[in-house]
């Protein structure tokens, strides 16, 4: 019988991983505190018809990659994004009549059926934000350097700021028609994708990475030329924002992101290309102003942004300690119920702990302490039962001493708080 695999593009994260991936979500946790913002947790599943009107039916997320089925009928899908179904709960439950400003976090899994690559899989997870009820510009420049700030702790090398503005709906229909008018005479230099979108969602030929494409868009009109007074004293009061903030940027004018909800504002941040290639993008976002409204609630202004997990992981430099416990408690033969309390009095003090049970050899329990990086080892025997005291065994400093029971544990305390308290305190690199 052949043994089971996972789904391709849907992976396993095992034990051995999970520090880093724990430490990004712990500083995202802790960044997200500090700027105002709670968490919010929503369903996994959500009624398919609100990608739909969320997204944009012409938008290759809602076309092409959602995982979508009937149940009892009534059609669902696994979400393939963040930002819908936190607006559908902000609508819901009618935040905006309790608070004018709303700054909600979330993190989880989200699910597109996409062509597995590095960075980028079937099941992903993503780290986002939505701003709810404050027009901008100032949290727009905030929410930005926010997350530059955030990259940084990280230890995220040569980060790169890009930002954009679509203007009003208004803009982007006579853009969009501008565009179409160019292209078309070029239809058949298009790839086929493009060709296709020529009709559906033209604005994505602009973000298209077939050499074709790029050639074909060159010398086409820009989003800047159709953008109304409003829009341009807007993204400039953004840039000024920004520039006070000391946070560097340039404006890619041909930065349209892929999906339909997009207005005024948006950012992309890119860096560690040489980890990453051409998939270095590490956080997009921007303004949806139209969004909520659109989906049956009030007209409120809004701003997310969403992170990949997997490719902040695969882009940061963070060192993660790779010990599994700071301390093994190594009972012999007859001192293992004893192994068992002074393990549970270390775990009081906010020491990780294991009691090696298995009756085994001193040697072997050494070993295993290895294997797991702690740096003591608690030895009891008979010996050592009768006397009322313990040997404490420094891996690192390759020490041994005998303590009393109740001294052994103070000490061993106060020593491992120390060196976790050491570990990873450096500050974060300038990588911008």
């Amino acid at each position: 019988m052949t043994a089971p695999r996972a789904v391709k593009g849907m992976n396993d994260v095992l034990p051995e991983d999970m520090g880093r991936w724990q430490r990004v979500e712990q500083i995202y946790a802790r960044t997200m505190s500090l700027y105002g913002y709670r968490e919010v947790r929503t369903p996994y599943v959500e009624s398919t018809a609100l990608f739909s009107r969320a997204i944009g039916e012409a938008t290759d997320v809602v076309e092409k990659e959602m995982y979508s089925f009937l149940h009892h009928e009534e059609p669902l899908t696994l979400r393939p994004e963040g930002t819908a179904g936190v607006a559908r709960a902000y609508i819901e439950h009618g935040v905006h009549a309790k608070e004018p400003v709303t700054r909600w976090w979330y993190g989880g899994a989200m699910f597109r059926a996409e062509r597995p690559q590095r960075g980028r899989y079937r099941q992903f997870y993503q780290l986002g934000a939505e701003l709810f009820g404050d027009p901008g510009p100032a949290c727009d420049a905030e929410m930005i350097d926010m997350l530059v700030q955030f990259l940084r702790e990280l230890r995220i090398p040569d980060l790169q700021v890009l930002v954009n503005t679509l203007g009003g709906p208004e803009t982007r229909v006579r853009y969009r028609a501008a565009l179409v008018e160019f292209l078309t005479p070029k239809t058949a230099s298009l790839s086929a994708e493009s060709q296709r979108r020529l009709t559906t969602n033209p604005l994505r030929i602009l973000d298209s990475k077939s050499e074709q494409d790029r050639e074909a868009v060159r010398g086409a009109p820009t989003l800047h030329d159709f953008l109304g007074e409003d829009d341009r004293v807007h993204f400039e009061a953004v840039k000024k924002q920004l520039d006070a903030l000391g946070t560097p940027y340039s404006v890619e004018d041909r930065l349209v992101r892929g999906l339909d909800y997009y207005t005024r504002t948006l950012f992309e941040i890119v860096g560690a290309r040489e980890k990453l290639g051409a998939g270095s993008t590490l956080v997009g976002g921007g303004r949806y102003d139209f969004m909520i409204a659109g989906l049956g609630g009030p007209q409120v202004p809004a701003i997310g942004y969403a992170a990949g997990l997997e490719r902040l992981l695969i882009a940061s430099e963070l060192e993660i300690p790779g010990n599994v416990v700071d301390a093994l408690v190594a009972p012999l033969a007859g001192a293992i119920t004893e192994g068992l309390v002074l393990a549970r009095d270390l775990r009081k003090s906010g020491i990780r702990c294991e009691v090696d049970t298995r009756g085994t050899s001193l040697k072997s329990q050494l070993r295993r302490a290895n294997t797991l990086g702690a740096r003591v080892v608690l030895i009891l025997g008979e010996d050592e039962l009768a006397q009322g005291v313990v040997q404490v065994k420094d891996l690192d400093a390759r020490t041994q001493e005998t303590m009393a029971r109740d001294q052994a544990i103070r000490i061993v305390v106060d020593r491992l708080m120390a060196a976790s308290r050491s570990v990873d305190s450096r500050p974060p690199r300038e990588t911008t």
